[in-house]
């Protein structure tokens, strides 16, 4: 089987061109990307963790350091960032894990702001009417789906091995992730998005935590020891809140990029493809735009250097100009300085 290299080029082009790239970034900025993912990874914070004590709780033979031990395990934590962490997600001895009436309800609205954030994303993402507590409902069948997916990729992650073992954990993953983004957005828009139309997304948002999993591995440790140096319990919260904003951020960026792709994809449907001069017209345009700023920026950098060097050249004959010491400005070092007064030197020599 031998493989188009030109077809393959062809594609690439195509969907990184110019006028492609600044709509996806169009579509984050629409989003209000960055303060998206922070409002996402707050609700993630004030709804997971105490969902993640809770389950520890009531696992049949658990009890309220399960949670804590699976971040622990995850990112391989050792000295303070483990204490910092099983101090965090412990309750202090002597105190009750039991939910009670009012812990249930403060529990379920920090869940359902949670959903409620995710749904705002979509909506916003693909320009439909914001139903807010009108799909309450729809919120609320999220939550138990949302612990059933994070139970599912715990497992996974537990029986992960080496070779076939893991290939096969990481496909199951990844089907597992693609199919619950999925069933979220179209559970969390009321139906209003076809699963065609989400798929592009379901697949970049799953691909891009993947990657962000891999990543977070090599830094996420570094993080909770060193502010759990600092700052001791505290400092596991900042960690916490630091990595929850790093993937709200990796799933803000693949919305927008995943609902430019339907739109494009749409477009190819319809016949609306540009021709390839066409592609390639736009990058000719990109990289001679690039090569004028380029020289314009060399241009600007060469003036402001012989500027520089005017400015010296016209300091130093300003301090030759000066003079030597003793010698009146105007006057060269060889001539004498003229007697004013030609009787006192008379009076003098006599």
């Amino acid at each position: 089987m031998r493989v188009d290299r030109d077809r393959i080029v062809g594609e690439l082009f195509f969907w990184l061109r110019p006028d492609f790239v600044l709509r996806c970034l169009r579509r984050f900025q629409e989003l209000e990307g960055f303060d998206r993912a922070i409002a996402l990874a707050s609700s993630a914070f004030t709804a997971m963790l105490p969902l993640a004590i809770l389950f520890g709780t009531l696992v049949p033979g658990g009890n309220a350091e399960n949670a804590a031990e699976s971040v622990i395990k995850r990112y391989g934590l050792t000295a303070e960032g483990a204490q910092a962490v099983r101090d965090a997600f412990a309750p202090p001895q002597g105190v009750s894990t039991s939910l009670g009436i009012f812990g249930g309800l403060l529990l379920l609205i920090a869940a359902l702001s949670f959903a409620r954030a995710v749904q705002r994303l979509i909506e916003r993402a693909w320009g439909l009417k914001a139903l807010s507590l009108r799909n309450t409902r729809n919120a609320a069948l999220w939550i138990p789906g949302l612990a059933a997916y994070g139970i599912l990729t715990g497992l996974f992650s537990a029986e992960s091995g080496k070779g076939l073992v893991h290939v096969v954990v990481l496909v199951a993953s990844g089907v597992l992730g693609v199919g619950f983004l999925l069933w979220t957005g179209r559970l969390l828009s009321a139906r209003r998005i076809s699963s065609s139309d989400l798929l592009p997304f379901a697949i970049l948002v799953a691909a891009g935590l993947a990657i962000y999993g891999v990543v977070s591995d090599v830094w996420i440790p570094r993080l909770f020891n060193t502010y759990a140096a600092r700052y001791g319990v505290i400092g596991a919260t900042f960690a916490i809140i630091s990595a929850l904003f790093g993937a709200m951020f990796v799933v803000v960026v693949m919305t927008a990029i995943g609902r430019e792709i339907t739109e494009e994809l749409a477009r190819l449907r319809r016949g609306e493809r540009p021709p390839p001069d066409a592609v390639r017209r736009e990058w000719d345009a990109l990289i001679a735009d690039a090569r004028v700023r380029r020289d314009d920026a060399r241009a600007r950098y060469e003036a402001w250097k012989a500027e520089r060097r005017a400015r010296k050249t016209a300091k130093h004959a300003g301090a030759d100009v000066g003079g030597s010491p003793g010698v009146p400005p105007g006057a060269s070092a060889g001539e004498e300085e003229p007697n004013p007064d030609p009787q006192a030197a008379d009076r003098f020599s006599a």
